[in-house]
């Protein structure tokens, strides 16, 4: 099977049939990763796993953001219940 490089906007692109998508059970907008390998690109769909808050933590050392509490002061008006 062959297809072309074409131009697209600022870029190029590459069309792949319906079929092959279809078999490999990939759809428009899922995520895939793109690998260069000697001669060869290897496109393969990336396996979404959800991850929980702690797993995503544990990524970055166990914390999620140089975020600290801030102090607003007193509650007032509707805030206060």
């Amino acid at each position: 099977m062959e297809t072309q490089l074409v131009k697209w906007g600022n870029g190029q692109g590459i069309r792949i049939p319906k079929l092959v998508l279809q078999e490999l059970n990939i759809a428009v907008n899922d995520t895939l990763s793109m690998e260069v390998r000697g001669e060869q690109i290897i496109i393969e769909k990336v396996k979404f796993k959800h991850r929980s808050l702690e797993e995503r933590a544990r990524a970055y050392g166990g914390k999620l953001g140089p975020y600290t509490e801030f102090d607003w002061g007193e509650p007032r008006g509707r805030e206060i219940l």
